[in-house]
């Protein structure tokens, strides 16, 4: 379903990587990624398509991840490159257009921004709830529970009017605290996650709330830019628009929310009732998932920055720290987790730089991108190179024959180094049984020309480890080379 729904775009997306190549100039016209009417129409004769049809695939395709636009520049996402390989990047880049529906479909006209902005901010709970229903759904049962939660929106903010300054002198409303007065701007942000929370059963039977206390546009949440709120030259909000929500002003932008979903495959809207499509309950599901797994994080880690999280799965087992990585994954954006990985593992510590590519093996294929961007880092190389050769389906076992034997060397030296940091004895010697060179003094040889910072630190705690005296000496002898520079 979702290569069907991505198969216009990834046409066009084909076609631009064929007929522009990558990083060629042409693709956008004016920096923001909009198709330039020369290669619109170019792309309309050469795939027998409309240049309307053109433009709306390639919109499509750039949602999705399929291409990527950087200026004038075009070039194939990941996603595009993994097409016909990889199922799951399939269904990441429909989910992407799934999150990105509020710009699949132009805003309705009339409305102000900060309305707009309240209904993309309610829509979750209404695609929770249809999914919960799982079948057709009134548009008039939806319009009362994005009423109600648009009204819970606004209290949540505790948002006083935009109007003439209160008399410092009056007393207070009763219940009001002191954070209330603070704008919106400077209170603490509600929880990603809430958006997504099931509706209650009470909350959907409940009656809608009155709509006659509305007279105006909604007030704008935090992220409205600050042209839409009222200042000098603009009018001030009425004082009442902080009370409920008004069923008459959200039905149209309702009727926008479901097209657009509709548009991207999520759902089917006609004769008054909407019901998600299998793809869209899908999506929904996963994200529900995402929360319940985010929120069972075993050894709590999930808080922690990369490295603390690192440092808090050491000494758990592998089936263990996945769980652990994927809950930490699930409560923040994948590029940003990646990004956040990859610093952990430039740092000193080897055991870090190990884990962290094993949790970005539980990434997966998002991390592509920038897994291949640090094939240039020589402290990163071997680790990159093994994720790359087992994410492309070579089997973990003969992965390391992808790593020159100076590559191997180096990775054998800094697994040594996180073995002496955090293991014990025993586990340093065995180590030994996992170099590719066939003898110790081979080892010694290639360990000392492969310029590992850590070499001298590995090698004195090798030969203090090692109960065979003689080998032993010989790697003390080898330590004492490396670091008087001797040979």
């Amino acid at each position: 379903m979702a290569r069907t729904r991505l198969a216009g775009a990834a046409r066009v997306a084909r076609w631009a990587d064929a007929a522009l190549g990558p990083g060629r100039a042409g693709a956008a016209g004016d920096g923001k990624a909009t198709l330039s009417a020369a290669t619109a129409e170019r792309a309309a004769a050469d795939l027998g398509l409309s240049v309307a049809q053109v433009r709306a695939d390639w919109d499509t395709a750039r949602l999705a991840g399929l291409v990527e636009v950087h200026g004038d520049n075009a070039r194939p996402g990941w996603r595009l490159r993994a097409w016909d390989r990889d199922d799951s990047a399939v269904l990441r880049g429909w989910v992407a257009l799934f999150d990105a529906w509020s710009l699949a479909c132009p805003e309705p006209e009339g409305h102000e921004a900060a309305a707009v902005a309240e209904v993309v901010s309610a829509m979750p709970q209404v695609l929770s709830f249809l999914q919960l229903s799982a079948g057709p759904v009134p548009e008039d049962q939806l319009l009362d529970l994005l009423r109600q939660r648009v009204t819970e929106l606004r209290t949540e903010r505790c948002e006083v009017p935009y109007g003439p300054e209160p008399d410092p002198g009056a007393a207070a409303p009763h219940g009001a605290g002191p954070d209330s007065a603070l704008p919106a701007s400077e209170r603490g942000p509600a929880l990603p996650t809430a958006a997504w929370t099931p509706p209650s059963p009470s909350a959907v039977a409940a009656p809608a709330p009155s709509a006659t206390a509305t007279t105006g546009p909604a007030p704008a949440p935090a992220d409205v830019p600050a042209a839409s709120l009222p200042g000098p030259g603009r009018e001030a909000a009425p004082a009442d628009e902080a009370g409920p929500a008004d069923g008459a002003s959200l039905a149209p932008l309702l009727e926008w929310a479901l097209r657009a979903l509709a548009s991207v495959g999520a759902l089917t809207y006609g004769g008054g009732q909407a019901t998600l499509t299998p793809l869209g309950s899908w999506a929904v599901w996963v994200k529900l998932e995402q929360i319940c797994v985010a929120a069972q994080s075993p050894a709590g880690n999930i808080e922690q920055g990369a490295e603390d999280m690192l440092r808090g799965c050491a000494q758990l087992r592998p089936n263990a720290a996945r769980a652990e990585y994927r809950a930490w994954l699930a409560a923040r954006p994948v590029g940003s987790a990646v990004t956040e990985l990859l610093s952990a593992a430039r740092g000193e510590d080897a055991l870090l730089r190990g884990l962290a590519f094993e949790a970005l093996r539980v990434v997966g294929a998002p991390a592509e991108p920038d897994v291949r961007s640090v094939l240039d880092e020589p402290a990163l190389r071997p680790y990159a190179l093994l994720w790359l050769a087992e994410h492309d389906g070579i089997d973990p076992e003969d992965a390391h024959e992808v790593l020159t034997r100076d590559e191997a060397t180096w990775l054998w030296v800094d697994t040594a180094a996180a073995v002496a940091d955090h293991g014990e004895a025993p586990m340093l010697v065995r180590h030994l049984e996992s170099a590719v060179q066939p003898t110790v003094p081979a080892l010694l040889d290639e360990v000392r020309a492969v310029g590992h910072p850590r070499t001298v630190q590995v090698l004195v705690a090798l030969a203090a480890a090692h109960p065979d005296p003689a080998l032993a000496k010989a790697v003390r002898r080898a330590a004492f080379q490396v670091h008087t520079g001797g040979s």
